[in-house]
């Protein structure tokens, strides 16, 4: 039998390791949703809702690389000039856009997906395996800032390859 100043005290303790436990899922998820679901402030405001869906652009327009590198790549200005010479040439962003372009800067955009050192991951093996952009990069057509929306973590990955029959081998991705 359990003596009734230990009873008094189980109830209170339960509470509080319930009050704990939820403590720590509700930090647990916040920083998950902090670091996926990141959203890093450009210096120019870019729509890919409004460049892929109302102006009809692919992806590749934009991000020249990904079929042939390991790298997408981040468009330079001369890409958004082709159109930007001409159209919406009076909102500031473009005015921005322009001032680096004379100048022959890049514009410091700033990534979205930042893998770690240890990580060899190339678009173009994924690109001609057929894994269609969204998968990894959530609906981007519809974002008006581009955003995480996938953790892009090794357990993610490796749980796709697995679900894909793609390699698993560990120097397939780390160099």
């Amino acid at each position: 039998m359990i003596a009734p100043a230990i009873k008094k005290m189980i109830i209170p303790l339960v509470l509080a390791g319930l009050l704990l436990s939820g403590l720590l899922a509700t930090a647990g998820l916040g920083l998950h949703w902090y670091f996926t679901g990141r959203k890093p402030t450009q210096p120019i405001a870019y729509s890919h809702n409004l460049h892929l869906e109302t102006v009809g652009l692919e992806c590749d327009h934009c991000h020249q690389y990904a079929d042939r590198s390991p790298r997408a790549g981040i468009p330079p200005a001369d890409v958004c000039m082709e159109c930007h010479d001409s159209t919406a040439v009076d909102k500031p962003g473009i005015k921005m856009l322009k001032s680096f372009w004379e100048k022959k800067e890049p514009v410091p955009w700033l990534k979205v997906h930042i893998q770690p050192g240890h990580v060899y991951f190339t678009h173009k093996r994924h690109i001609k395996a057929g894994v269609e952009c969204a998968y990894c990069h959530g609906q981007v057509k519809a974002m008006a800032a581009a955003r995480k929306t996938r953790s892009l973590e090794m357990g993610w990955c490796v749980t796709c390859h697995r679900e894909k029959n793609a390699a698993t081998d560990c120097l397939i991705c780390h160099k």
